[in-house]
């Protein structure tokens, strides 16, 4: 059963982690590389803020964003601002979308997400904890993938093996934490394949942040698993 209300009080937790984190740094720090392949720490979070604007629109029925150009354009513009203004938008447009999600809803509604991804609309804080959450890893800062809730990684390692099911890349895959919890994913031609490792781990790889050799594999090579 998701709690949305409480998805939004963790959602707001990790924000303010974020936030406290960023204003530490300077302007120098900004323009720095984040760990994601082409952006600096400005794309994260320009992204970020652009990202909670266009869950707004999501809640208040319009296209979550104009079109994937626009999007991206978004982003490239606003990622050299300077600390300051960028700190004050990732926190003006949290508010926003804490303001949107206040108001009465129907929250078992189903809403259309990008590129014509739907979902019960509330299971959207929890999306968007996900953006602030691994984000803030990619920041590079000093907060990994090891600093995050416990709680949070197991729902994303749910989330991303949901995603995975029955994928025609990925062979049928079950997944092992270290502290006994299990997944399946996959369900292509090949396999069954056995990976296990610790829970951070596991999620990083799921979500492309890790390259998987932290991990134990049986029964075959690590699966290679497409972009989200």
């Amino acid at each position: 059963m998701i709690d949305h209300e409480r998805d939004l009080a963790s959602l707001h937790e990790a924000t303010e982690r974020l936030l406290t984190d960023a204003a530490s740094w300077d302007n120098a720090s900004v323009a720095e590389p984040s760990r994601l392949p082409g952006w600096t720490r400005g794309h994260v979070l320009a992204h970020l803020a652009r990202n909670a604007d266009a869950l707004v629109n999501v809640f208040e029925g319009r296209p979550m964003y104009a079109s994937a150009e626009t999007r991206d354009a978004d982003i490239e513009r606003d990622a050299s601002r300077p600390l300051d203004v960028q700190l004050t938008d990732v926190r003006a447009t949290a508010e926003r979308f804490a303001a949107a999600t206040a108001a009465p809803g129907d929250w078992s509604r189903t809403v259309e997400l990008r590129n014509g991804v739907t979902d019960s609309a509330s299971r959207v804080p929890f999306r968007r904890w996900v953006e602030v959450a691994l984000h803030h890893v990619d920041l590079g800062c000093g907060y990994d993938l090891e600093d995050l809730p416990e709680e949070f990684v197991a729902r994303e390692i749910d989330f991303l093996a949901e995603r995975f099911a029955g994928h025609p890349a990925v062979p049928s895959t079950g997944l092992r934490a270290d502290d006994g919890r299990t997944w399946t994913t996959g369900g292509a031609e090949g396999g069954p394949v056995a990976v296990s490792g610790p829970a951070p781990e596991l999620l990083g790889w799921l979500a492309g942040r890790r390259d998987g050799s932290a991990l134990k594999t049986e029964g075959g090579p690590l699966p290679q698993l497409p972009p989200l």
